[in-house]
């Protein structure tokens, strides 16, 4: 991505409503469904600005890797968890087998050859390890802010599906989510649309109204791998590389 999302990433993302209701629904997701063992090691692919290491720390010991210059540099001057280069699909600095649990948030849809991605991350978790993924759903609602962020595609959940079973894992969970605000997010995209006037979409709104997106959003921390959320913006998966848990 440009350095400049980057810069408004690092400026949004402790307060802005889709990163702070996100980290709260991603880490319910790994407490509820992943289930790390404790002491876990935990690997973060694309950790960007480094908005999630935190979080993940929460249930283990946390490593990053990330392929831009400038957002390593963010990461390793905010957060005391080491951020290094790495970059998909080689992985070449990383070891097989290493990883308890592995998150790639939102990174799928900016790497060329996803098929061979997932393969090199199956092959870094051990045995019963997990892998957190994160992408964003409905090719129909590609937009400005996919081009700005530099993305390839944005998935079906079939695609997702039959990625994960080509590279070996068990889907343990896999659902859409921001499912709650999608009617909202929908009907923008659609006008933007129709009218030829497309943003970025990374603004950050009133307070007022950024808490109450901040409410609706994060209140799917409940109902993920509970309820079958039929739609949403993104869709969350947790896929399991088959063997014991440690």
């Amino acid at each position: 991505m440009e350095r400049a999302v980057y810069d408004r990433m690092a400026e949004l993302d402790a307060s802005h409503w889709w990163f702070t209701a996100r980290r709260r629904i991603l880490a319910e997701v790994v407490r509820r469904i992943v289930k790390p063992p404790k002491g876990a090691r935990i690997l973060e692919i694309g950790a960007g600005t480094g908005h999630n290491l935190d979080m993940l720390a929460e249930f283990g010991t946390v490593e990053g890797v990330e392929f831009d210059e400038h957002a390593r540099e963010i990461a390793n001057a905010r957060t005391s968890h080491k951020v290094e280069f790495a970059a998909l699909p080689e992985l070449e600095t990383i070891k097989s087998g290493q990883y308890d649990l592995i998150a790639l948030l939102d990174v799928l849809e900016h790497v060329v050859d996803d098929r061979a991605s997932l393969a090199a991350i199956f092959d870094r978790l051990k045995p019963g390890g997990a892998l957190l993924l994160a992408v964003p759903a409905n090719p129909w609602m590609w937009s400005a802010h996919d081009v700005a962020h530099h993305h390839h595609r944005r998935y079906r959940k079939a695609e997702i599906a039959a990625l994960a079973k080509d590279a070996g894992f068990d889907i343990d969970l896999l659902s859409p989510f921001n499912s709650l605000l999608y009617p909202l997010i929908a009907a923008v995209r659609v006008a933007s649309k129709v009218t030829g006037k497309e943003s970025s979409d990374d603004a950050m709104p009133p307070a007022p109204l950024n808490k109450a997106l901040d409410g609706i959003f994060g209140f799917e921390k409940n109902l993920i791998g509970r309820l079958p959320l039929p739609f949403g913006v993104s869709l969350v998966a947790v896929l399991r590389r088959p063997g014991p848990t440690a």
